[in-house]
């Protein structure tokens, strides 16, 4: 039987220009983090089943990659729902298997802990360009820190990130609250168990505005006036650029509804962000920003860029996750960066990793004397010593393809060695 050459559909294989492109991003990631004081951590890319199916990760846990029981544990005879066949699953973001790690090494580890966490991530979803059913995110998380200080501190990093990585491309900084959500709707007059539904077509604001949403709201069967009520608000806040202005208006309309501490907290945190930044980005109040993930609890944010549909980085408060494991619930706050979004971005712009060193390539003949062989793994040995990057391979029969293959990995010095009877 032939076997298949094409990738599991859903996931790809990475051409070494993708691959080195990837490294590159990846280390002035992990270089910027560390600046900020966050320690690099892994964990296993399974998960117990029953963490996965915690409620914590809103329509994720639809997508989860189901690992079945292996040897005796599997029991095909036995089967009375889904649960008996499996006992664990591969991990749908990095955000729940931190929350794990963490409460089992607490005493381990400093607080609060700023992790630092980069790895693979599987869900099951419709494969199309640009999303993929095993992809990269890389995460930073402040845990056991309640204050601003913590939504401030990974704004500024993750901003600082994407400057480096895509300096030519401006971007702003989404902010909302679910406190904020929830006093929105309350106010509105729409009964508790239509919030869910109200904040997954609320999500959809950027693709089918105002009035669509509106519209949907109606059809979900939300009241006429009380949707009327809230899409009003929603048109005096999406107009409000100011964010000292939203917050008065916020207090002002949602009075009785919402505890101003929290308004003050994110006109602070914006405040703070915009007096502290080095870099050219805006930071503005975006009241239809939801976040799909069910273990929100405050604040939620996301980065946008010029150009370019949907966020590139994203994420928000999570303080009752670790409780979960814990039963003791303890503060924490993490920001994900889009990376397989912006590795299709730099692609498609045509993005160039900058030379970091020369690289050169020894071309040797086949059929080469070993004494030359030997000297010239030497001289490469002594180059790279100078810190230089040094490729030696064989000669191919079409040099000049094979050079140019090479020139495209960025090779432009070249130096050829020939057999010592032919040497020219």
């Amino acid at each position: 039987m032939t076997l298949i050459k094409k990738p599991v559909t859903g996931m790809k294989d990475i051409l070494p220009d993708e691959m080195e492109l990837r490294d590159y991003l990846i280390a002035i990631i992990k270089k910027t983090y560390r600046s900020y004081g966050f320690t690099p951590i892994k964990t296993p890319a399974a998960e117990h089943i029953g963490n996965l199916l915690s409620s914590q990760g809103g329509e994720n846990e639809k997508l989860i990659f189901k690992i079945l029981k292996r040897g005796e544990k599997l029991n095909l005879n036995n089967v009375d729902k889904e649960l008996d066949l499996t006992d664990m699953g591969l991990r749908y973001d990095l955000t729940l298997p931190l929350a794990r790690y963490f409460a089992a090494n607490s005493s381990k580890l400093p607080m609060p802990f700023k992790a630092l966490q980069i790895g693979s991530v599987f869900r099951a979803d419709r494969p199309q360009k640009g999303r993929y059913r095993q992809f990269t995110q890389c995460d930073i998380d402040i845990i056991g820190d309640a204050s601003e200080f913590a939504e401030i501190e990974l704004l500024l990093a993750a901003a600082s990130v994407l400057s480096k990585i895509c300096p030519e491309n401006k971007f702003f900084i989404r902010l909302n609250n679910r406190e904020i959500l929830k006093a929105m709707s309350e106010y509105a007059g729409f009964i508790s168990d239509k919030l869910s539904d109200v904040f997954i077509i609320l999500d959809k604001m950027d693709k089918i505005g105002l009035a669509g949403v509106q519209k949907e709201l109606i059809e979900s069967g939300c009241d006429e006036k009380s949707t009327s009520k809230y899409t009003g608000l929603l048109q005096k806040l999406s107009e409000s650029k100011d964010i000292s202005k939203t917050g008065d208006l916020l207090k002002k309309e949602l009075e009785g509804f919402i505890n101003e501490e929290v308004v003050d907290s994110f006109i602070f945190t914006s405040e703070i962000v915009n007096n502290c930044k080095s870099l050219d980005f805006d930071i503005v109040f975006d009241p239809s920003l939801v976040r799909g993930m069910g273990y929100y609890t405050g604040t939620v944010f996301e980065i946008s860029m010029d150009g370019f549909s949907g966020s590139v980085a994203g994420g928000g408060r999570y303080d009752k996750m670790i409780g979960k494991f814990t039963g003791t619930d303890t503060p924490a706050c993490g920001f994900s960066i889009g990376f397989e979004r912006i590795i299709a971005i730099l692609c498609d712009s045509g993005f160039k990793i900058p030379s970091l060193n020369e690289k050169t390539a020894f071309l040797y003949e086949k059929g080469i004397d070993r004494k030359i062989l030997s000297d010239i793994l030497r001289e490469a040995e002594a180059e790279r010593t100078d810190g230089k990057t040094v490729l030696v391979s064989s000669m191919n029969k079409n040099k000049k393809f094979q050079k140019e293959q090479l020139n495209k990995q960025g090779y432009t010095d070249f130096r050829e060695f020939y057999r010592e009877e032919l040497k020219r």
